[in-house]
């Protein structure tokens, strides 16, 4: 039985509906060092000291990001973790890893980082997250965006500078990058007041390098 275009176009639209009633993009901002990490804690201290004394201002909160991102799908977990606990990495969505300080020395796994895309997983300490969720979209696009670019992302020097961004690819590197990528304004997000979150104008840098580099080959490619 034909029920014509009308009926077909009201089920498409039912059908969107329902998928951007079932699509999140949310942001945790996570305390560095949370969850008892005194080492991770007391280090980013020391950092934050002394990046405040050199830029004449008073020590900020710092801040490690993860994003939850829902689909019809599931959902699912997005950070970035160092050092990795064990070798059973599709056991927490491992899609990615990364070389920590040297990458010589990134064949033990004591340093390297990976960059994991959860179903159903865990964002360890979220339950000291501050100012969060926050929730950045609905748009199931955007969100099915962000899950397609996770083994995208850019397996750069952890802790380095490597793009000259004026400051070192992190975790919340990679989160900036997803963000900015999926066409979100990474830009405007602003860590919970008295905060900062070291590694985010990195991850937009890297972005923008990225968009910039694939519309030049674009229009090489016109050209020829």
């Amino acid at each position: 039985m034909n029920l014509g275009p009308e009926f077909s176009s009201m089920d498409a639209a039912s059908s969107f509906v329902q998928e951007a009633a079932e699509a999140s993009i949310d942001l945790f901002w996570i305390p560095l060092g949370a969850g008892g990490a005194g080492f991770v804690r007391l280090n980013g201290r020391v950092y934050e000291a002394i990046q405040a004394r050199r830029e004449r201002r008073r020590p900020l909160d710092l801040y490690h990001t993860a994003l939850e991102v829902r689909v019809p799908e599931g959902c699912f977990t997005i950070e970035n973790a160092w050092p990795s606990p064990d070798a059973d990495t599709a056991s927490r969505g491992v899609v990615l890893e990364g070389p920590v300080g040297s990458r010589w020395i990134a064949r033990l796994r004591l340093f390297r980082y990976e960059v994991r895309r959860w179903r159903d997983g865990v964002i360890p300490d979220v339950g000291e997250a501050v100012a969060s969720p926050q929730r950045l979209s609905n748009d199931p696009f955007q969100a099915q965006r962000i899950l397609n670019l996770v083994p995208s992302v850019p397996a750069l020097l952890w802790g380095r500078d490597e793009l000259r961004a004026g400051e070192m690819w992190n975790s919340n590197s990679v989160i900036s990058w997803l963000l900015a990528r999926s066409g979100l304004p990474a830009e405007a997000i602003q860590p919970p007041a008295g905060g900062r979150v070291p590694g985010w104008k990195a991850g937009i840098v890297a972005a923008h390098q990225q968009v910039r580099l694939e519309a030049g080959a674009s229009v090489s490619d016109h050209r020829d």
